[in-house]
């Protein structure tokens, strides 16, 4: 019996250090295999060959005044420089928002806010390759320029608030009177999610953005990159965010964006 259980602990652990050694010999020959696409992808950059024609890719980006998301079309026109197509929308906030609670506790609310504000940006950019051609790690690092339209959307904040039992729906006001009286009730409740989009006012204007992107996958299918940079936003009208702030048409921020998609 000794030596039937011990045949077969024989057997297992052989069956275990086969499999293993199969794994390893298939995760070794995938590697080797990635070794070598990798390398003639980067002779024929160092060739002059386009490798990747175009790429689409969507990202989400935190800015120094509020957040946002975009995507991008781009399209090689050589290999060290591509055209970039993108979309922006974000919502920008202002530094002075704070948000309360009535006196019977319902909200919240921010006091004094008049409307919120998402600029859309329609735009080009023109990417240039940053000097690693023959980087193997394919990490590639590129600087980013352009502009284009930006449309500023504003949606009204519309704060509900319960007057002699009845509920109903008033903005912060164009007057100080307005707001004195409303911040005068006991129930205040901040916006539903789609009030105000009804009233949409548009604002033309137009921005540039410059940034530096760093893509970890440049010789894979799959995108995975960082970009870090600056925007700045010009408007034909000053753009109305909260009550007693000085109302600007000018915006200057900074981003970090986490992109993700595919090449080919």
């Amino acid at each position: 019996m000794k030596k039937i259980i011990l045949l077969i602990t024989i057997i297992s652990i052989s069956i275990s250090i086969n499999a293993q050694e199969k794994g390893k010999s298939k995760r070794e020959e995938r590697r080797e295999k990635r070794k070598e696409k990798v390398d003639a992808l980067v002779k024929q950059e160092e060739e002059g060959a386009i490798v990747n024609k175009k790429h689409f890719v969507a990202g989400a980006k935190l800015t120094t005044d509020g957040y946002g998301f975009f995507v991008e079309k781009g399209l090689a026109q050589t290999v060290s420089r591509t055209l970039l197509f993108q979309l922006d929308i974000a919502e920008r906030k202002s530094p002075k928002e704070a948000k309360q609670f009535s006196l019977r506790g319902v909200g919240p609310y921010i006091y004094g806010k008049v409307n919120y504000f998402y600029p859309v940006k329609l735009g080009l950019q023109q990417q240039f390759l940053l000097g690693n051609k023959g980087n193997k790690n394919g990490v590639s690092v590129t600087a980013n320029i352009g502009g284009g339209i930006s449309l500023g959307l504003l949606r009204p904040y519309l704060l509900g608030f319960d007057s002699a039992g009845s509920t109903i729906f008033k903005g912060p006001g164009n007057s100080v009177s307005d707001t004195m009286k409303f911040l005068g009730q006991d129930l205040i409740s901040g916006p539903s999610l789609g009030t105000g989009f009804n009233k949409l006012k548009v604002t033309p204007g137009a921005y540039v953005k410059a940034g530096l992107r760093f893509d970890y996958g440049k010789y894979n299918e799959v995108v995975s990159a960082i970009e870090v940079g600056v925007s700045a936003e010009f408007y034909t009208k000053k753009i109305t965010q909260m009550l007693y702030t000085k109302e600007r048409n000018f915006y200057f921020s900074a981003y970090v964006t986490l992109i993700g998609g595919k090449r080919k």
